[in-house]
């Protein structure tokens, strides 16, 4: 028996557990490994699609000891079935939406996620610079020759822009998506009851966890969904203002380990 058997921790990937030198540190690897060790399960809720997050976990020596949540919420992968437990696809009239999004907002980019494909509208240098973070193919096409189902849209410019486009979409299609906020010039588009507090709760589900001992780490607005389910829900002190303000328990930034932090925490506790 573990100290930590029956807890389930979730962070997020980019600027939390990842820091912004691109790595995964010693010091956050040495407490996941503790955690396990002891009975704990540590897993990985991120905004990044599978093909986009897997390279990670042999680049960065990463184990998982629970489903990921991947794609911002719209689907649950299990690595060590190699299989979606669970997906969610936007409407099929989704492309038609964001061809009229566009016509209205014709400085917007977005990226359509189908399959590992990456189709991309637009690009500018967000987009470019998105890109070249998190790989994969992408695919330049008009938004009417992009396969469907879409597993999620992320949609590209300044904040005060996307600000304006989250406004419109929520106001158009808010009864039919989720549209939320990945980071200042990241806007993702998921079908409605698609975020990360959905993916964790079915993981906490299928794992069978109870609410008191599930806690979730993240930097932004689209981890609150999953903040609001954790116990203490925790945040790097590099988190975006809304999430300080939500009432997240700040420990330091991604790049002093803050993952590591909230495990040292949690042993204090159980």
């Amino acid at each position: 028996m573990g100290k930590f058997d029956g807890v389930l921790f979730y962070s997020d990937y980019d600027d939390t557990l990842y820091n912004s030198a691109h790595t995964v540190s010693h010091e956050n690897h040495a407490a996941i490994r503790y955690f396990q060790q002891n009975g704990g399960r540590f897993s990985v809720a991120t905004g990044r699609a599978h093909r986009t997050f897997t390279p990670q976990i042999e680049k960065e020596r990463l184990v998982l000891t629970a489903p990921v949540v991947l794609s911002n919420g719209a689907a649950l992968y299990d690595y060590g079935e190699d299989r979606y437990l669970r997906r969610t696809f936007l409407d099929g009239d989704a492309p038609e939406r964001l061809a009229q999004l566009c016509r209205a907002f014709p400085d917007l980019a977005f990226e359509a996620y189908h399959d590992d494909d990456i189709y991309v509208h637009n690009p500018n240098a967000v987009t470019m610079n998105h890109l070249k973070l998190v790989g994969g193919t992408q695919i330049l096409c008009p938004i009417e020759e992009m396969p469907t189902p879409w597993n999620k849209v992320i949609m590209e410019q300044d904040e005060p822009y996307l600000k304006e486009v989250q406004a419109h979409l929520l106001q158009h299609w808010g009864d039919r998506c989720e549209v939320i906020f990945s980071n200042h010039v990241l806007l993702e588009l998921t079908a409605k009851g698609s975020h990360k507090g959905a993916m964790v709760a079915a993981a906490a589900q299928l794992l069978h966890v109870a609410p008191q001992n599930l806690y979730c780490m993240g930097d932004n607005q689209n981890d609150i969904p999953m903040l609001a389910l954790s116990a203490i829900p925790f945040a790097p002190a590099n988190c975006a203002q809304e999430v300080k303000d939500w009432g997240a328990r700040v420990l330091g930034s991604c790049d002093e380990h803050a993952v590591a932090q909230a495990i040292e925490i949690l042993d204090s506790i159980y």
